[in-house]
Order: C-alpha cells, then sequence, then structure tokens
C-alpha cells in the first residue's frame, strides 16, 4: 500500500487515481489546508470505489504512527507541501515548519515503521535563476525564495538520510509547471482564495469570475518580455510519479529527476494559446515583477527518461483544454 501525503491536493489526488489503475492499494493522508474532501467522491467515481482517507498534518508524530501501525505502507509519496513563492517570501518560518520540518516527522514515523521508500515532489525553483535554461539536474543550486530553499532542504536532509542506512531509496522529483486536469473534468486545480498559479487563474478570468489577469513583469529578457517557464500537464506528471515509485522499489539511494517537456513558454504565448483552443477571450494587463520570480526556466528531462523511461506526451493545447474543463465543471456546478 502507498500512503499518499497531500493526497486530495491538486497534484496528490491525481496521482492517487493513477497509482490505483496501476494497481497499488492507496490510503491518502491531507489536513484539507488547501483542498476539499469532497475530492474523495470524485476519486471514487472515477476508480468505481471509495479510497482509504486520513485527515491529519505530516507534523503530527502520533497520527501518523497510527497510520502506519493500521496500514501495511510499502512506500510514501510526499505532495504535503505548501507551494506558493510570494506567500513564502511574506512568511517563510511557515514554509520551513511545513515543508522541512514536516518531511522530517514524517520521515522519523516511516523509519519506526521500517519504510525506506519514498518519492518527493520537488521543484525547479531549487536551481539558480542566474543561469541560462535548459536546467539539467547537475545545474547549480540556488533557489531565489524561501519555498525554493525550503525544498531544497528536504533534498539535501533526504541526501543524508539515504546516505545513513542503505535501505533508503528516495526519488527527488523537480517539478516545473504543472497544469491541466484529468480529462473526465473531475480533478483539477482549484486553489481556495486567489489562485498562486497562472492556469487557475487564467480559468478563473476566462470563466468570469474575476475582471482581468495581471501579468507581472514584461521587461524580462525573454521573447516577448513575460517571464517562461515549463509547463506540464499533471497527467503526465503523475506518470512520471509512478514510474519513479517502481525505480525505487527496485533500487536504493537517491535519484534525483527533472520533470517537464523541455519547452520554454511564456505567459503571452500560454494566453494566446489557451484563448485559441478554449474560444475564451482573457483580459489582461501589465503589472511590477514579483519577488522570487525568475526571467525564464524550462527542464533537461533527459534523466527521466533514460532511467525511468518516462517523458512528457501531452501538449499545450491539451493542457489548455483539460484546465478549461475542469473549469467548466466547476462553473457548473457539477463537483
Amino acid at each position: 500500500m502507498i500512503l499518499v501525503t497531500g493526497g486530495t491536493g491538486y497534484i496528490g489526488s491525481h496521482a492517487s487515481l493513477v497509482l490505483h489503475e496501476a494497481g497499488h492499494e492507496v490510503v491518502l493522508l491531507d489536513n484539507l489546508s488547501n483542498s476539499d474532501a469532497a475530492v474523495l467522491d470524485r476519486l471514487a467515481v472515477l476508480a468505481g470505489r471509495p479510497f482509504a482517507f486520513v485527515e491529519g498534518d505530516i507534523r503530527d508524530e502520533t497520527l501518523l504512527a497510527q497510520v502506519f501501525a493500521e496500514y501495511q505502507i510499502d512506500g510514501v509519496m510526499h505532495f504535503a507541501g505548501l507551494k506558493s513563492v510570494a506567500e513564502s517570501v511574506a512568511d517563510p518560518l511557515k514554509y520551513f515548519d511545513n515543508n522541512v520540518a514536516g518531511t522530517r516527522t514524517l520521515l522519523g514515523a516511516m523509519s519506526a515503521a521500517n519504510v525506506h521508500r519514498m518519492v518527493f515532489s520537488s521543484s525547479a525553483t531549487v536551481y539558480d535563476g542566474s543561469q541560462r535554461p535548459p536546467f539539467a539536474e547537475d545545474a547549480a543550486l540556488g533557489a531565489s525564495n524561501p519555498y525554493g530553499n525550503s525544498k531544497a532542504q528536504v533534498e539535501a536532509l533526504l541526501a543524508d538520510v539515504a546516505a545513513s542506512d542503505q535501505r533508503w531509496s528516495f526519488a527527488l522529483l523537480r517539478y516545473f509547471n504543472p497544469v491541466g486536469g484529468h480529462e473526465s473534468g473531475l480533478l483539477g486545480e482549484n486553489p481556495r482564495g486567489i489562485p498562486n498559479n497562472l492556469m487557475p487563474y487564467i480559468c478563473q478570468v476566462a470563466s468570469g469570475m474575476r475582471e482581468s489577469l495581471t501579468v507581472h513583469g514584461d521587461d524580462y529578457p525573454t521573447v516577448d518580455g513575460t517571464g517562461v517557464r515549463d509547463f506540464i500537464h499533471v497527467m503526465d506528471l503523475v506518470d512520471g510519479h509512478v514510474a519513479a515509485l517502481d525505480y525505487c522499489m527496485k533500487n536504493s539511494g537517491v535519484l534525483t529527476a527533472n520533470l517537464g517537456t523541455g519547452t520554454g513558454t511564456s505567459v503571452i504565448q500560454l494566453i494566446e494559446t489557451f484563448e485559441r483552443i478554449t474560444g475564451n477571450r482573457v483580459p489582461f494587463q501589465i503589472g511590477p515583477r514579483r519577488p522570487g520570480d525568475v526571467a525564464e526556466s524550462w527542464a533537461d528531462a533527459a534523466v527521466a527518461e533514460r532511467l525511468l523511461g518516462w517523458r512528457a506526451k501531452l501538449g499545450l493545447p491539451e493542457m489548455c483544454r483539460d484546465s478549461w474543463t475542469w473549469q467548466s465543471t466547476l462553473a457548473r456546478g457539477d463537483v
């Protein structure tokens, strides 16, 4: 059985479904701080049966001990982390408490239960953004914000733990920019409050929930002055997690791998593609740069292809299509 922390969140919910489809038993753990228990109902519809779920926090040692005692856990997919660059700049203590201290507590519970396999949700923000992309896994590290620093510290912690005991196996998956949703429209990104990520904000503007989008900076040294990112479909992303879990089941030590398409897309290019694919207009205005943002970032994903047999298959049109399908499902009140 696989424990999925942050299992009702955006990426965790998609990963839980794909794990089920791959034949794994799954138990989800989430404190519901940025997700909704209704996700469990939608997962049950898609899977044809309910998923085991525990409401709780990865910093709760007693709860974790109970979870590992109750379920026969073989490995962990660890998604339970805060992820807003802007929020991390404003409140770094919150990020180090949840992301770093929470992972430390989780590792302690795993060790006590003799569970030594983890797929960790890391981030491309660990890279030094002053370098020119594409970023390979051996590129210089140097996060420009506390969120990225918290991910880098967890990576260092996992490497030290693996070096201490050869039973440990970790896959550190450095995400670029996940977007999209399940093709059914029943799973997608539904942040509470004002979205921190670009695609859900675009969708909310297109649906009329918000008046317009603010593009943060048009004076970067990029193709059109706006930030360039490597957007990856969430279904490709979670397929990479299942491949990484299989790798961890067969190998010890630390695997570090980027999950991205290897292609950079600017904010303006994403807006234009979304408008073309969905037929919806996305009004926007230019605002100042955000603290902690870098000009451009995209992946060198050769390691994931070589060691995991994984590569992204879905393109920007599918990302826009499935994001809008999810937003339309929300607007109809079908979820």
